[in-house]
């Protein structure tokens, strides 16, 4: 009985001698060294010991006494809000006789908040079936720069600012109604009553954008507008407002800030902002823009340039400005 125990056990020593030789030979216990050894495991292997959190150098041996302590937590610095105070930033181009006081309405605060669960922007197109000169592009015009193919026309360039816009967690609708076809005549008409309607429907919309092309024809051609915008060609951009209502100054101060801060992130993207005797119905809502994006004479990929821009300088507004 003994024997048969003692061959038990010389048996069982014999198969887990092989067992680790065979291990070892297969590099198990270095590769398993190496892995409890390497920095981010020695730090926390001392942080379970110690309650220490350390931050251990790759160039260092394992668990060398050279290490170097994990600084405090830093809280991530505060975004501070934009401020504008300096109105030679913006040009503007009087069509009608009025003064307001330029300096003052940039310098007003602007104290709204476009992140949140609720829609804040309205996006529509007033001259919705507007286009662009073709540049290689295969779809059919229902008239001269214009089409009703939503890839190419108004529909596309509010499509790419409202992307970004959702994307940067700003709540954002879209109308899409054709409001100049198949009749041009009436177009403000059926854009006032769409946006009637979007703001009863949504009380928490701050910003309604109303997003066009601009058209001049001529000898040479139709207008082009060319600027640069991070090392790329693209349209440039104009604020039109209608200042033949008596709110006009509310438009015109948000106006001014958006204008300011696209000029600032790409110097030379605006035209003058325009002062027309009109209503644009801008009069529905302090918070009321008319943008042209480009002209006829520019592609739609240099419109689309142009529109991400636009976009980007919403999202650098989206929680006011602070106040000088």
């Amino acid at each position: 009985m003994n024997q048969r125990r003692r061959a038990r056990r010389v048996g069982v020593c014999a198969i887990l001698c092989a067992l680790v030789f065979r291990l070892w030979a297969a590099g198990l216990p270095q590769a398993l060294f190496r892995r409890l050894t390497e920095p981010n495991t020695a730090a926390f292997l001392t942080y379970l010991e110690t309650g220490r959190d350390v931050r251990f150098s790759p160039s260092l041996e394992a668990f060398s006494p050279d290490f170097v302590e994990s600084p405090p937590a830093v809280p991530a610095p505060t975004e501070t809000l934009p401020s504008f105070s300096d109105a030679a930033a913006v040009q503007l181009y009087y069509a009608l006789a009025v003064e307001p006081d330029v300096e003052e309405l940039l310098a007003r605060p602007l104290t709204w908040q476009l992140r949140g669960e609720d829609p804040t922007v309205l996006i529509l197109h007033t001259h919705t079936t507007e286009s662009y000169t073709k540049n290689g592009e295969d779809y059919q015009e229902s008239a001269s720069w214009r089409t009703l193919d939503p890839q190419y026309n108004m529909l596309s360039i509010g499509q790419e600012v409202a992307r970004l816009l959702q994307e940067a967690g700003i709540g954002v609708i879209q109308d899409r109604e054709l409001n100049d076809y198949p009749s041009y005549n009436g177009s403000y008409s059926r854009a006032r009553e769409t946006i009637q309607t979007y703001l009863e429907e949504y009380p928490s919309i701050r910003l309604v954008l109303d997003l066009h092309r601009d058209a001049s024809g001529g000898t040479q051609g139709q207008l082009r507008t060319l600027a640069q915008a991070n090392g790329e060609t693209c349209a440039q951009l104009m604020l039109v407002l209608g200042a033949k209502h008596e709110a006009y100054e509310d438009n015109l101060s948000l106006a001014l800030k958006l204008h300011a801060q696209l000029e600032a992130q790409s110097p030379g993207i605006m035209r003058p902002l325009q002062l027309r005797a009109a209503r644009f119905n801008q009069d529905l809502f302090p918070g009321a823009l008319l943008v042209e994006v480009g002209a006829a004479g520019n592609t739609h990929q240099e419109a689309l340039l142009a529109a991400r821009q636009l976009a980007l300088a919403i999202i650098a507004l989206a929680e006011g400005t602070a106040s000088d």
